[in-house]
């Protein structure tokens, strides 16, 4: 059946809008969905975040996810406990999704000029998967020092108890500011950048199956005859959440191992690699440890991811209809 010619015509001005827009300003709109999607998932998902690295970093310390939320919030209580990090984690977050997003745009029109596809719509998941890896290349350096500082905040008190820093706890009260300027002086930046490796190996795979398991999402959920880039805010959740679980699934046991190597890295002396920790995890623990904190990860993706998406697709089409509307 022909399609109205209203609206053949109206996507036909769509994809000329978008394609007319310069690179630059797409980058900028990009950079700035990426921004108010980053500030979304922390507010949301932060909470369950510091319970994973618990869980991840010191596994005998606790029963279960339930015990490590318990006790987290008896000892030290919302916001110096569910919510320790915040600031690194709102800033890696933020930082991280920035660029994200805003290498995103770039890889997609780079893999629609390799496919000879004129507009990034036309681009089919596994086009989109490709662009995401790439793009996650670029948000690793951004991401790196941010999450080495979020991950020492949240263990804080089981690193003070174990020996790992020297001092009592008065070291809890130590914020992201006073954290950053101790590993400055004793490491120089380099001390920021420990655990980059493994965070190559976790995020460059880990948004090939992101992206791509939210744009399957997509043209699953949309509606026949509809649009994939106006599918509502529901479907725009279901479709985050299933690209974060996707994610975290395939990316777990390396980031168990990033988040192990910025832990055990803060008391000085030779930074573990990555293929010594996987091996000493799996030998000493067994693999099932490469998974410690999965549980509290996959229940906190729905809506943490749910919310970036619905945050970054929002305030893209907004800005863009803004941009197309005064200066298209």
């Amino acid at each position: 059946m022909e399609q109205p010619l209203d609206l053949v015509e109206a996507r036909a001005i769509s994809k000329k809008e978008i394609s007319s827009r310069p690179t630059a300003v797409d980058a900028a709109i990009d950079l700035t969905g990426g921004t108010a999607g980053g500030f979304a998932t922390v507010v949301v998902g932060q909470p369950l975040d510091t319970v994973k690295v618990k869980l991840q970093t010191f596994p005998t310390l606790y029963r279960n996810a339930f015990h490590c939320f318990k006790q987290t919030y008896a000892q030290d209580g919302l916001f110096h406990g569910l919510y320790a990090g915040t600031v690194p984690s709102m800033a890696a977050n933020i930082a991280e999704n920035a660029v994200l997003f805003c290498f995103y745009g770039m890889c997609q029109k780079l893999v629609a000029t390799a496919r000879q596809k004129h507009d990034i719509k036309d681009l089919n998941p596994l086009d989109n998967a490709f662009a995401g890896c790439g793009a996650a290349f670029f948000s690793s350096f951004a991401l790196c020092p941010t999450e080495l500082i979020k991950c020492r905040l949240q263990a804080m008190r089981e690193m003070a108890t174990q020996g790992q820093y020297k001092g009592d706890l008065s070291r809890l009260k130590m914020g992201p500011w006073g954290l950053t300027r101790e590993i400055l002086h004793k490491e120089g930046i380099s001390g920021l950048y420990k655990g980059l490796t493994s965070t190559f190996l976790r995020e460059m795979p880990g948004y090939f199956v992101f992206f791509g398991g939210y744009e399957i999402s997509k043209v699953l959920l949309t509606p026949k005859d509809g649009d994939k880039e106006n599918i509502g805010i529901l479907r725009t959740i279901i479709c985050g959440g299933v690209g974060g679980a996707s994610l975290w699934i395939v990316i777990f046991p390396a980031d168990v191992v990033k988040s192990r190597i910025q832990i055990q890295s803060a008391g000085g002396g030779i930074t573990p690699t990555f293929t010594s920790t996987i091996l000493h995890i799996f030998r000493t623990e067994g693999i099932a440890a490469l998974y410690n904190g999965l549980g509290p990860t996959l229940v906190r993706t729905f809506p943490a991811t749910g919310a970036l998406f619905l945050a970054y697709e929002t305030t893209k089409k907004y800005l863009s209809r803004f941009y197309d509307g005064t200066f298209g």
